[in-house]
């Protein structure tokens, strides 16, 4: 089924759950919906209903193992030469926009899910689905909200929005997106008149201010240890991420939007670095002749650190290494500049945050003709099987 949950906007989260219910709820699963209200997540640029899905067993017997996807994708964007929304299988790939974030997490669910039933293998865990909204960028992802409610029902917690790399999470970057709106008054490009103001124009000195501010803010460096292939320090980062206005050559733009993201370092603030972005828009407005420059927050996602906890992180790393076939010595401890919704988890007080996933880095994670695989689905699932069974987990390669 053909399902855009693209953010922004957003607007097919129901849409998508009542396909999680119908695969789901057949397998023995009591679904639940809960409901972001508007008044936390409203942003000009989405709509739609925020349907988050937690899926338990209807004959629980074990402590509840959260697994967390994401249901948002970000848009198809530019570049595709298959259909994004569509899935297209070519020999082992699956293409489509979230066949590796993140979508393709939940096939591997399931396939854990039947092969367990299947064969009857006793678990140690129920496995509790977490299907949550405006990860990508939003401004209250679903989680928090589950999160801050105490709906989570579980005390650790699985998040599949990482990589098949064998990785042990050191924690990841904190992220801000600020629209700043310049409004100037919309006129006849040939005969502008004394009344005519270009917002476009009238919006570069907010944006040499901001590309001042950028080369500052990438000197921070950050302690987080970074993926072994990087080779250099992680370091927080500015991006000037879209500016749009005007609409033709014959017309005066009359708004200018500027959305820049922010990545913030452990080592910071969020209220700091949103401050920050804030104090240099001011600080630009006296050399523009806008009629007004704005700004507001629309996504925020929180800093995640140190989230390895002793007690489920070594039985997961075995998982792993077994279902995808890695080595114990290949696992390294390293963190990223990407973020992640697991901030909001940990400030609820939930500690135990596993990280696994689907993404490698050709495979077009927020790019053109981003695929994943059936045999790392099948890995994945294995992991997944193998993390939740009441066994030992089995030395050496899987089969």
């Amino acid at each position: 089924m053909e399902i855009d949950t693209s953010f922004p906007p957003g607007g097919g989260y129901a849409a998508f759950a009542d396909l999680l219910e119908a695969l789901f709820a057949p397998r023995g699963f009591t679904c639940r919906r809960v409901e972001v209200p508007e008044a936390l997540w409203a942003t000009p640029e989405s709509h739609g209903s925020r349907v988050n899905l937690v899926a338990e067993p209807m004959q629980r017997r074990h402590p509840a193992c959260g697994i967390y996807v994401h249901t948002d994708t970000v848009p198809a964007g530019e570049g595709w030469t298959r259909p994004p929304f569509a899935l297209t299988r070519e020999g082992d790939c699956l293409y489509g926009r979230g066949t590796a974030d993140m979508k393709g997490t939940i096939a591997a669910l399931i396939a854990a899910i039947d092969a367990a039933a299947a064969s009857c293998l006793p678990l140690a865990r129920d496995p509790v689905l977490l299907a949550c909204t405006d990860e990508e960028g939003g401004l209250y992802p679903g989680v928090r909200y589950l999160a801050e409610q105490n709906l989570l029902g579980c005390e650790e917690l699985i998040c599949l929005n990482g990589g098949a790399a064998p990785r042990i999470w050191a924690g990841c970057f904190g992220s801000l997106d600020i629209a700043i709106m310049v409004q100037g008054r919309a006129a006849h490009s040939g005969d502008p008149g004394p009344d005519g103001v270009n917002a476009v124009e009238e919006a570069l000195p907010a944006l040499t201010a901001l590309m001042a501010l950028k080369r500052e803010v990438e000197t921070r460096i950050s302690a987080l240890p970074p993926p072994p292939t990087r080779g250099q320090p992680l370091t927080a980062r500015l991006t000037i991420a879209s500016v749009r206005g005007g609409a033709k050559g014959s017309a005066l733009p009359g708004s200018c939007r500027i959305l820049v993201n922010r990545r913030v370092i452990p080592e910071e603030t969020m209220e700091g670095a949103l401050a920050e972005i804030e104090q240099t828009v001011a600080g630009a407005r006296g050399h523009s002749k806008a009629l007004s420059i704005t700004t507001q927050l629309v996504g925020r996602l929180d800093p995640v650190t140190n989230p390895d906890g002793a007690r489920c992180w070594p039985r997961w790393r075995q998982a792993l290494g077994w279902g995808f076939g890695w080595p114990e010595a290949s696992f390294a401890r390293y963190g990223s500049s990407t973020s992640s919704d697991m901030g909001f988890v940990q400030r609820a007080g939930l500690s135990e945050i596993m990280l696994g996933g689907l993404v490698r880095p050709e495979s077009h994670g927020h790019g053109p003709d981003e695929f994943t695989t059936v045999q790392d689905i099948a890995s994945l699932a294995r992991a997944l099987l193998a993390y939740l069974a009441d066994s030992p987990i089995p030395a050496g390669d899987t089969p």
